[in-house]
This record gives C-alpha cells, structure tokens and sequence, in this order.
C-alpha cells in the first residue's frame, strides 16, 4: 500500500499541516474533506481513495485547511473565505495539472483555484451545510442553545453569514460530478454505496474508494489527453 507522507504549506494566514500520497509530478490532486463531523467519518476513506490514486500514478495532497485538522486556528475563529484563500495559495504553490476532488462540503473550498478540473462527490451548498446543522443540533437536544452553538460546533456569525450565500465551482473547465444512487439530484454518474457521512462513526468502504479512484484516474487522464 501506498505511504502516506507528513508535509506542511504556507499560506498568507500562517502554515498548516498536509499529508501527501504518491508522485510529486505530473497531475497533483488537492482532496478536500466535508465541514465539520463529517469530516472525521469520512477521513479514512478518502486517505483510501488518495492511496488507489497513488497506485495509479497520480501523486495527491491532503491539508487541513485552517479551523480543520490539526489547525492552530479554532474553530469558533474559521472563515470559509480564509479556508478558500488557503486552498488557492495551495494550488498555485503545487504548480500547474492541478485537480480538485472533493466530499460533500468539501466542494466549496475550491471556488476560486486555478484548478485543471474537479471531481466532487455528492457536492453540496453553504444552505445544505446549514440545514444539515440545524438537524444535529435538533437531535442533539440543544435546540435552545445558543445560535452560534451547533451540535458541539460554536461557529462565528461570519462563517454562518459565508456559508448562507455559499456554492461550489460553477465556471469552466472540467468538472464531474459523483453521487449515490439514493441521491435524486443530477449527476454525472451514480454509484450503489450508503453513505458514510452519515453514519454515527467513522467508517470505509475499500470497494467503494477503489471504484472511484478508477472513476477519478479515468477522468483525470481523459482531461489531460
């Protein structure tokens, strides 16, 4: 199995950490995690997915983005906009055949990268992300907390305000998009799997994530010929 590699980068706002897979030529990917608890249910299956990607020649990067991870940054302190400035000074620090790929929330970090492409996996918006909150806090039984307060998570009033206006990528260039077959919105194309964000722990699905390193190889190579 691939190694994983630990690495840092700089950004405007201060540094973060990185995990790094595979080559460091060639077409790079920047993998984005959803926001929040979702983040950690589906951090193993996309370290999964970079992995396969290794194998099949394509180098990646994983970063925390600030407010994530291992970030100094709290996240009662977390700005999607300082969160998308990191991404781009990534991506233009990474260089050029540089693709997004992306779980859920995860897609709207990219927006404003220079990418080559991006992959996205059941993409969602600021509203989905809000609405999804809103549940949590719901079944968690702190419906009277305060309104920053969700399910754990205090977030500011901007990075609410950031999420309440926020989509993913909608310019040119390549972009494909993924979803399951419960999913009734539009998609480039389906797969059978439960979906790990939901479930109560943090989880993998091998089969799966090696089905979409394919989908995601296939595509990347179909970009660059």
């Amino acid at each position: 199995m691939t190694a994983l590699r630990f690495d840092t980068y700089d950004w405007s706002g201060g540094r973060e950490a990185m995990l790094r897979f595979g080559r460091d030529a060639g077409p790079i990917v920047i993998a984005a995690l959803p926001l929040f608890a979702e983040a950690n249910r589906t951090r193993q299956f996309l370290v999964t997915i970079l992995r396969e990607l290794a194998d099949h020649g394509i180098g990646s990067v994983l970063p925390d983005l600030p407010g994530t991870g291992e970030s100094i940054v709290v996240t009662g302190e977390t700005r999607l906009r300082d969160q998308r400035t990191a991404y781009t000074e990534l991506a233009q620090q990474l260089g050029r055949n540089i693709y997004g790929l992306s779980i859920r929330s995860g897609a709207l970090f990219d927006t404003d990268a220079a990418l080559a492409g991006r992959w996205q996996l059941s993409a969602q918006t600021g509203e989905d992300v809000l609405r999804e909150l809103d549940r949590a806090r719901v079944a968690s039984r702190s419906a009277r907390a305060s309104d920053t307060d969700y399910a754990g998570n205090t977030l500011s009033r901007e990075m609410l305000a950031d999420l309440r206006h926020a989509t993913p990528y909608a310019g040119t260039g390549p972009l494909r998009g993924a979803r399951l077959e419960s999913d009734p919105r539009d998609a480039d194309v389906k797969y059978a799997a439960s979906p790990l964000w939901r479930r109560s722990e943090p989880d993998n699905d091998t089969v799966l994530a090696q089905i979409l390193a394919n989908d995601v190889s296939h595509w990347i190579a179909s970009c660059e010929s």
